[in-house]
C-alpha cells in the first residue's frame, strides 16, 4: 500500500513496538548510539500528503547510551539541560513526496531551548492489521543534525585533532503507528 492509499485518519505511536535512537561519533572513530525509552507522538493523515501532520514528545530523562556515568552528563546541562528543558518536540510544517513510498517530513524540532527547522525523510513500511484488529502503519525515519545549532557545544580536541564528541548526530525513528477510532 502506498501513502496516498492510507484511509484519512490520526494514528498514534505505540512506544512498545518503536523506538527513537541517534547515533554520533565518539573519538572520530567509532559511533556511540542511544534511545530515549519515553517518547508519543502522531500522525495525522488527510486525504494526501500535503495535507498530513506529525508530531512527538521525547522525555530527555529517558536517554540510554548503555554508560549510566555518560547518560547523567547527556541530562547536564553541557548537553540537553533535562533540568531545564526536559522535553525534545518536533512538529511538521510541511510533508513533502518523493515517491509512492518516500516523503520528506519538515518541522520545527524544539530542544536545548532552540527551535530550528529540520527535515527528516520517513519511508513507509507498510500497513496491516494486528490480531486485536487494530490497523497499524510502519514508518522508518532518518535524518541528521549538527548539535551546535541547538547551543549544545561541549567538546574536547584532541591530540590528533579529532573531537571527542560529533558535531554531527544521526537520528533514526522506527515507528509502529495505531489508528484511533
Amino acid at each position: 500500500m502506498s501513502a496516498t492509499e492510507i484511509q484519512t485518519s490520526t494514528y498514534t505511536i505505540d512506544p512498545a513496538h518503536s523506538s527513537v535512537e541517534f547515533a554520533v561519533k565518539h573519538l572520530g572513530i567509532a559511533s556511540v548510539k542511544g534511545t530515549f525509552a519515553t517518547f508519543e507522538g502522531a500522525l495525522v493523515l488527510g486525504e494526501s500528503l500535503a495535507g498530513a501532520q506529525a508530531h512527538g514528545t521525547v522525555e530527555v530523562a529517558s536517554i540510554d547510551t548503555k554508560e549510566s556515568t555518560r547518560d547523567e552528563h547527556l541530562r547536564s546541562a553541557d548537553f540537553f539541560d533535562a533540568e531545564n528543558h526536559p522535553q525534545l518536540t518536533f512538529r511538521s510544517t510541511a510533508i513533502r513526496p518523493i515517491d509512492d513510498e518516500t516523503f520528506d517530513i519538515v518541522g520545527d524540532l524544539t530542544m536545548h531551548g532552540i527551535t530550528r527547522e529540520l527535515t527528516l525523510r520517513a519511508e513507509l513500511q507498510g500497513t496491516e492489521i494486528d490480531p486485536w484488529g487494530n490497523e497499524r502503519i510502519g514508518v522508518e525515519v532518518k535524518g541528521q543534525l549538527n548539535r551546535s545549532d541547538w547551543d549544545m557545544r561541549f567538546n574536547q580536541v584532541l591530540g590528533s585533532g579529532n573531537v571527542l564528541v560529533s558535531d554531527k548526530v544521526k537520528l533514526s525513528l522506527d515507528i509502529s503507528a495505531v489508528k484511533q477510532s
